[in-house]
Order: structure tokens, then sequence, then C-alpha cells
């Protein structure tokens, strides 16, 4: 593990969400950091998920997913939704179902309900494309969290190479 190519790739700036997926009666919610708009006709967002994950599943099946954008003061947020499976990481946080089933969570700076579009494979994740179909601004003055400022709190230190591959 290198951590000047950690500290490199830590220069690309995004910031740091929460996931909503449902299927059925069952439902989670787990922390990106790899989220970004993608088209503005139709208005879309990506995700970027481990698909050895449960939540990858739940998405699919579901066919639907919300993004929660965390402000700077919710780092602890971003941890309890960065927790493993196992745990109904929604029983103790305040959210809602939209109309649609997805788990909304009821704080952070804006929220997007999205449709499943299409997915493609980036080495050791899946990119999912949501179609927008809703969305609420949730607070216009505080910041958002940059990933960057989370530190190692993910233990992404570890998958980074010791050197870049030719």
């Amino acid at each position: 593990m290198s951590v000047e190519i950690a500290e490199i790739f830590r220069r690309v700036s995004h910031g740091v969400y929460v996931i909503g997926v449902s299927s059925g009666e069952r439902r989670n919610a787990f922390t990106a950091a790899w989220v970004m708009q993608v088209s503005f006709k139709p208005l879309m967002l990506a995700v970027s998920i481990n698909p050895g994950h449960s939540s990858y599943g739940l998405l699919k099946e579901g066919g639907r997913f919300s993004v929660t954008v965390l402000a700077r003061d919710q780092f602890d947020l971003a941890l309890h939704f960065g927790q493993s499976a196992g745990i109904d990481k929604l029983a103790d946080q305040a959210w809602h179902p939209s109309p649609r089933g997805v788990p909304m969570i009821d704080t952070g700076l804006a929220q997007f309900e999205c449709v499943y579009e299409s997915e493609c494979d980036a080495g050791d994740h899946r990119v999912v494309v949501g179609r927008v179909i809703d969305g609420a601004l949730l607070d216009r003055d505080r910041a958002p969290l940059i990933y960057r400022d989370t530190g190692d709190a993910d233990g992404a230190l570890m998958f980074f190479p010791d050197s870049f591959d030719p």
C-alpha cells in the first residue's frame, strides 16, 4: 500500500453521501464517496458500488436508490452508514420512505431519488447510473463533507498499490 498514491487520489475532489436502497420490505443505506452527476437531459447521477455488498443486490432488485449529500459536520453519520452489513443501520436514524419505498435520510444538504437506468464494470466496482425522478434541498447554509477530509476512516488506504501499473 502506498500512502503517496492514496494522497494523490485524495486530491480528486468529491463529497460523501449516503445511498439508500430497498427491495420489498428489505432496505439498507451505505456511505459512498464515488458519486457524480453524469447528464442534464435527462438529469442523471452515477454511483460506484462494490457488487459484493448486499446493497448492490437490493439496488438491482428494487431498481431505485436515493442519494443524500452529507454536510461537513455529519462525519459521524458517514461513519455510521459505513459500517459493515449485519445491522439495521436505519433503525436509530431519522429517515422516511419515498412514495416509491426508497429510504431517504432526513438530514443532510440535499437528497435525490433515482431510477436505475444502466451500469458498467469499473474494476472491482460497478458504476450504476440512475435517472433523477425527485429531489429536495434540505439545507442551503452548511458546507458539504469532502472525502479528502475524512482521513482513512473507510480503510481505503490498504487498497492502494505500492506503485502505478505501467
